[in-house]
């Protein structure tokens, strides 16, 4: 896996895949960034809820779920002193469907965040503490 980072302005920087897919990123007004895009850490949050919902939709799927819908929220803690480190993230899915079976919807998250996401293994051996939450919504009742 590789990314390009090349600097473009200020503190606002261009940021690239190794699969071609490229986004601005930039830092706060008060730090002399211009709002053009996420913060770093803001990218590594959102890495990790992707790489969670990834898996989520993919064993639901493959356990033959109906999903229609899955949205991942997570609201981090981040140290006070620098490095601003996570400190605690929660995760919290909102999955939607037809006929789920919420017992499989909530084995689904415990496997992501148990045995299958990488980003979320890599932020424990950070000593990042993670909790999940799961609210399964059926489209049929």
């Amino acid at each position: 896996m590789k990314a390009r980072i090349a600097w473009h302005d200020a503190v606002s920087f261009v940021a690239e895949s190794g699969s071609g897919h490229a986004l601005v990123v930039d830092g706060a007004p008060d730090h002399g960034g211009r709002n053009l895009g996420p913060r770093p850490m803001e990218l590594v949050l959102m890495g990790l809820g992707s790489c969670a919902s990834f898996d989520v939709v993919t064993i639901l799927k493959k356990q033959r779920q109906r999903v229609s819908g899955c949205v991942c929220e997570l609201h981090a803690t981040r140290a006070d002193a620098v490095p601003a480190i996570f400190t605690a993230v929660e995760l919290h899915f909102t999955v939607t469907g037809e006929d789920l079976d919420p017992v499989k919807v909530e084995r689904a998250v415990n496997l992501s965040a148990e045995k299958y996401c990488s980003a979320s293994k890599l932020f424990e051996a950070a000593g990042v503490l993670l909790s999940h939450r799961v609210t399964c919504l059926d489209l049929d009742q």
